[in-house]
């Protein structure tokens, strides 16, 4: 089956970590871009990163410099480091590729203290 499973959310006090990871199954992530998108609650979903084939990456602005998108193609998986996390990153993060054209059920992450 042809699938990305998202997992690593939770609860985080502002200026905490986590690590997001997307684990892809049916098909070979490595060839092909990667992202990370989230969607916030009243928030149209948005583009927080991606990855390209090379390994080549873009951030949204607002992430710039506090995440990693990353990849691992032995493990099939994307990451998404998160550091200095804020209250406005919380949101459900899903990962995306041209592969595959549904969404996945995401993982929750809230920032709070």
């Amino acid at each position: 089956q042809v699938q990305l499973v998202e997992s690593g959310g939770g609860l985080v006090q502002p200026g905490g970590s986590l690590k997001l990871s997307c684990a892809a199954s049916g098909f070979a992530a490595r060839m092909y871009a990667m992202s990370w998108y989230r969607q916030a609650p009243g928030k149209e979903r948005e583009l927080v990163a991606v990855i390209g084939i090379g390994g080549g990456t873009n951030y949204a602005d607002s992430v710039k410099g506090r995440f990693i998108i990353s990849r691992e193609n032995g493990k099939n998986t994307v990451y998404l480091q998160m550091n200095s996390l804020k209250p406005e990153d919380t949101a459900v993060y899903y990962c995306k590729t041209p592969r595959i054209s549904s969404w996945g059920q995401g993982t929750q992450v809230t920032v709070s203290s």
